[in-house]
Protein backbone atom coordinates (compact mmCIF):
# COMPACT_ATOMS: atom_id res chain seq x y z
CA UNK A 1 0.00 0.00 0.00
CA UNK A 2 1.21 3.53 -0.83
CA UNK A 3 0.01 6.47 0.65
CA UNK A 4 0.18 9.96 -1.05
CA UNK A 5 0.70 13.36 1.78
CA UNK A 6 0.17 16.53 0.01
CA UNK A 7 1.51 19.76 2.64
CA UNK A 8 0.64 22.79 0.96
CA UNK A 9 2.90 24.64 2.99
CA UNK A 10 5.46 22.63 2.23
CA UNK A 11 5.82 24.34 -1.35
CA UNK A 12 4.35 27.72 -0.31
CA UNK A 13 7.72 29.49 -0.33
CA UNK A 14 9.41 28.05 -3.06
CA UNK A 15 5.48 28.71 -4.90
CA UNK A 16 5.70 32.54 -4.08
CA UNK A 17 9.51 32.70 -5.49
CA UNK A 18 7.91 31.42 -8.84
CA UNK A 19 4.75 33.76 -8.58
CA UNK A 20 5.95 36.69 -7.50
CA UNK A 21 9.79 36.43 -9.00
CA UNK A 22 11.51 37.09 -5.63
CA UNK A 23 13.12 35.69 -2.56
CA UNK A 24 10.70 36.35 0.25
CA UNK A 25 11.49 36.46 3.76
CA UNK A 26 10.00 33.28 5.43
CA UNK A 27 7.81 34.22 9.06
CA UNK A 28 5.93 31.94 11.47
CA UNK A 29 7.51 28.52 10.45
CA UNK A 30 6.85 28.29 6.63
CA UNK A 31 2.92 29.48 6.45
CA UNK A 32 3.63 32.99 6.24
CA UNK A 33 5.98 35.18 3.93
CA UNK A 34 6.57 38.84 3.63
CA UNK A 35 7.06 40.10 -0.28
CA UNK A 36 7.78 43.70 -0.19
CA UNK A 37 5.62 45.23 2.60
CA UNK A 38 2.55 42.67 1.91
CA UNK A 39 2.65 39.47 3.83
CA UNK A 40 1.42 36.26 2.59
CA UNK A 41 -0.42 33.85 5.16
CA UNK A 42 -2.16 30.49 5.25
CA UNK A 43 -4.53 29.80 7.45
CA UNK A 44 -7.49 27.42 8.56
CA UNK A 45 -5.44 24.58 8.04
CA UNK A 46 -4.03 25.99 4.71
CA UNK A 47 -7.01 26.54 3.08
CA UNK A 48 -7.46 30.54 3.32
CA UNK A 49 -4.51 32.57 1.43
CA UNK A 50 -4.20 36.07 3.26
CA UNK A 51 -2.38 39.06 1.81
CA UNK A 52 -1.86 41.34 4.41
CA UNK A 53 -0.28 44.93 4.68
CA UNK A 54 2.39 45.62 6.88
CA UNK A 55 2.83 49.21 8.26
CA UNK A 56 5.71 48.58 10.74
CA UNK A 57 3.95 46.68 14.05
CA UNK A 58 0.71 47.19 12.16
CA UNK A 59 -1.12 44.78 10.00
CA UNK A 60 -4.22 45.27 8.10
CA UNK A 61 -6.05 42.38 6.46
CA UNK A 62 -6.58 43.53 2.75
CA UNK A 63 -8.27 40.28 1.28
CA UNK A 64 -8.55 36.43 1.36
CA UNK A 65 -8.00 33.76 -1.50
CA UNK A 66 -9.15 30.52 -1.17
CA UNK A 67 -6.75 27.59 -1.84
CA UNK A 68 -8.23 24.31 -3.47
CA UNK A 69 -5.91 21.95 -4.72
CA UNK A 70 -2.69 24.44 -5.88
CA UNK A 71 -1.34 27.12 -3.79
CA UNK A 72 0.21 28.18 -6.61
CA UNK A 73 -3.17 28.88 -8.55
CA UNK A 74 -4.28 30.44 -5.40
CA UNK A 75 -0.85 33.15 -5.05
CA UNK A 76 -2.01 33.94 -8.61
CA UNK A 77 -5.01 35.39 -7.59
CA UNK A 78 -3.52 36.90 -4.83
CA UNK A 79 -1.00 39.02 -6.98
CA UNK A 80 -3.65 39.47 -8.86
CA UNK A 81 -5.70 41.15 -6.29
CA UNK A 82 -2.94 43.27 -5.11
CA UNK A 83 -2.48 45.02 -8.85
CA UNK A 84 -6.13 45.59 -8.64
CA UNK A 85 -6.05 47.03 -4.98
CA UNK A 86 -2.65 48.66 -6.05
Amino acid sequence: MTYHFEDPAAEFVLAVERVFGEHPRVLDGSRAVLVGEVKLQLEAGERELWLIETHGPLEHRVAMVEVYDDVEDALREAKEKLRELG
